[in-house]
């Protein structure tokens, strides 16, 4: 460490406390906003919080006065949920905040508040937080808070890597924003493009129903006993943008695989599609298949039909709002197999389908190439943002 720097605690720095107790019943429809920890990690995520809890004028001024209220340069952090997530006050804020979700550092003006942010945001605090196991525990409590210490350099020093470390997060903010932008317009440009195929039909192409033109099934609605291993049960959480994601599966026994494959055998060059939460997410099923489905449509392809043809068709977007819209249930939206038979769909004799396939999978392709492109700039931005805090805090800016 630069032998001008001095290692802190954050109990030295501040006084650190939390609120007085509001009661639930004290919560009020307006007045001044009272916050709790998720409305501080929106406030540090976006500054600003759309609020819908307060308390009466009256109650925040005998709190005031009494016991004294955040004031600018004062930090709120985050001490339940995601732990360590901070905002610092600023000069026009006027709020409460509930105790034991947040902890209240109040400035005695012998610390930057902006740097002491930035090192909320760094491995400098995170590791302390995390107790150095690589896992958040359950609180961030005001005696951890008070024994979590940093290295700092003078108050002058200190305002100087503040401003760099706001200069330079503003760039890197400039630059991860345009390329989330970039990564957007590539999705909607292959998007607009499947659009205009369904959208401009063909004279030739002829209109029928999803359940006319297919074998449309569904899997068990069931719920079978799992164990830690055996056939896999494939469920719409399982579907995931092309590909059959095995990660979380779950496994059930021989003879409920084979009961419930007496009903939606699925087999090689078959789609599924997910019926129940997020619509949508059709997978042509490119292996011999081992596994079962539950509560997932199996559209089983004749020979005169495109298998491909069908996935783009099921995963445009205007298809998968029409479903959306005319979805059922509150709490979870669904689509019924008969309602899946009934979708009306235009079709191209297979030789022009084929066609299409072969155009939208080139366009597919160069699109992921782009994604991939912009994914990988987001990443080594957020590498680099590490990086900077990580010099901010061994004296290297």
């Amino acid at each position: 460490m630069n032998p001008n720097w001095q290692t802190k605690k954050l109990g030295d720095l501040y006084d650190i406390t939390s609120s007085k107790r509001v009661f639930k019943s004290e919560w009020k429809r307006n007045g001044v906003p009272f916050y709790r920890a998720r409305e501080i990690v929106k406030l540090a995520k976006q500054g600003y919080v759309n609020n819908d809890l307060f308390i009466s004028d009256e109650m925040y001024k005998k709190y005031s006065e009494k016991y004294g209220a955040p004031k600018e340069g004062d930090i709120m952090v985050t001490g339940v949920g995601t732990l360590g997530i901070c905002y610092v006050v600023k000069k026009d804020d006027k709020f409460y905040f509930k105790d034991g979700n947040i902890i209240w550092l109040r400035t005695k003006n012998e610390a930057d508040s902006r740097l002491i942010e930035y090192a909320f945001k760094s491995d400098v605090f995170k590791k302390q937080i995390n107790d150095g196991k690589g896992a958040t525990v359950g609180t961030y409590t005001i005696i951890k808070a008070k024994n979590t210490s940093i290295p700092l350099p003078s108050l002058d020093e200190q305002k100087r890597i503040a401003n760099k470390l706001d200069e330079v997060s503003e760039k890197v903010t400039k630059a991860k924003d345009n390329a989330e932008k970039n990564l957007q317009n590539s999705k909607e440009l292959f998007e607009l493009y499947l659009q205009s195929v369904f959208s401009n039909p063909g004279k030739n192409w002829e209109e029928t129903k999803l359940g006319d033109a297919y074998d449309v099934r569904d899997g068990t609605h069931d719920s079978p006993r799992y164990q830690k291993e055996g056939f896999a049960l494939i469920t719409s959480k399982n579907l995931k943008r092309d590909l059959l994601n095995f990660n979380k599966v779950k496994y059930i026994s021989e003879k409920d695989y084979k009961k419930i494959n007496d009903r939606s055998k699925v087999d090689k060059e078959d789609i599924l599609f997910a019926m129940i939460g997020t619509i949508g997410n059709p997978v042509v099923v490119e292996v011999e298949p081992n596994f079962a489905i539950k509560n997932v449509a199996l559209f089983k392809i004749p020979k005169e039909q495109s298998a491909y043809f069908l996935k783009y068709f099921l995963d445009s977007r205007f298809v998968i709002d029409k479903m959306m819209s005319e979805a059922k249930g509150t709490t979870q939206k669904f689509v019924g197999l008969g309602y899946l038979r009934s979708f009306k769909i235009k079709l191209p004799p297979l030789v022009e389908q084929k066609t299409i396939v072969k155009k939208l999978e080139i366009l597919s392709l160069e699109t992921r190439k782009l994604e991939k492109i912009y994914e990988q700039k987001l990443s080594d931005l957020e590498e680099l943002k590490k990086s900077i805090l990580s010099k901010a805090f061994h004296a290297e800016l």
